[in-house]
């Protein structure tokens, strides 16, 4: 456990000189995968000798070196591809964050606000637009598998009109409305997000029933959806951020709508779950994210006009948590 930065940090290196894109087709020598990096042979050759020895490459012979099955997630081209989100967790404004993590359980602000000046990661961004496409792109990317997941689990054939509220380049509501072919949809986000949205909607075959509408979900929301998806938006805010954009949801929703919440729940004592994990990812980067666990998303929804009707676990780490109006 200890040293598990050192293959985190290891498997950044070699994502980020694209080395699975480099011998997905064929078997390749340390000297001709040097030479397409530009770098120092016999110390690429102890890097890749590292990770074959976790599973991410194989030596197959002397100093050749093919990919495994789970190699296989650090190409940019393969389907919920982790190369992006490898290079955002290596990427040094993350690492020096987590470094920060005494100071921030001390002082209870985020190390975004210590170290640079921000109050959150959007900001960060905002400021360093190569790390917010490396952002995005991991988002996208490793979002795929919750996709997917959640599309299996729910049942949205009771709906006509679903608004992904904060859907970023709209994976989630493609997927929904690729299922359910009597669906409607409107994709809302930041007005430069879901500009970028509509090759990805007209890709997969929904920009005909899907709208794009930009806005601040602070502000407002569209009105009169039959539902409304939150994927993985309510971890970024603390209670009283949360309880603003559920609350301006409760004013927009059909009267009979559905609010469906898209989130790790913690589960209590020990359990093993990767929610607890991304929770202190959470806390050290963003001022006020979490985390939550049923009695607290039940809470949320009581204050905002809605009632935690169910919870849907998921094969991925989250659950389809879905309030009615009240």
């Amino acid at each position: 456990m200890i040293t598990g930065a050192w293959i985190s940090q290891a498997v950044y290196a070699a994502a980020k000189l694209e080395i699975a894109d480099l011998i997905k087709d064929d078997v390749k020598g340390i000297n001709e995968l040097a030479l397409a990096t530009n770098t120092h042979a016999p110390y690429l050759y102890r890097l890749l000798r590292a990770l074959s020895s976790v599973g991410i490459f194989t030596e197959i012979e002397p100093q050749k070196f093919a990919l495994t099955e789970i190699g296989e997630y650090l190409r940019s081209d393969f389907p919920s591809s982790l190369r992006s989100l490898s290079i955002m967790l290596g990427d040094e404004w993350n690492w020096q964050s987590w470094g920060d993590i005494v100071q921030i359980i001390k002082t209870g602000k985020p190390a975004l606000q210590h170290l640079y000046h921000v109050d959150n990661a959007f900001e960060y961004f905002q400021q360093n637009p190569v790390s917010g496409k490396i952002f995005n792109e991991a988002m996208t990317n490793s979002s795929k598998g919750i996709h997917s997941a959640i599309v299996e689990v729910y049942d949205f054939s009771n709906i006509a009109n679903i608004v992904d509220v904060a859907g970023g380049c709209g994976g989630l509501i493609a997927s929904i409305l690729a299922k359910n072919q009597h669906m409607q949809g409107t994709l809302f986000d930041l007005p430069s997000v879901v500009y970028s949205a509509k090759t990805l909607l007209e890709k997969e075959g929904v920009a005909d029933r899907c709208l794009t509408i930009g806005g601040d979900f602070f502000q407002t929301v569209p009105a009169n959806g039959d539902a409304y998806i939150l994927s993985q938006i309510l971890h970024d805010w603390d209670d009283e951020r949360c309880i603003h954009i559920l609350k301006n949801i409760r004013q927009s929703i059909a009267s009979n709508g559905k609010l469906l919440v898209v989130e790790a729940v913690i589960p209590p004592g020990d359990e093993a779950h990767f929610g607890k994990l991304l929770d202190l990812e959470m806390l050290i980067m963003y001022s006020g994210g979490r985390e939550r666990t049923e009695a607290e998303f039940s809470h949320l929804f009581e204050v905002a006009g809605f009632r935690l009707n169910r919870i849907l676990p998921t094969t991925s780490y989250v659950s389809m948590i879905e309030g009615v109006c009240i």
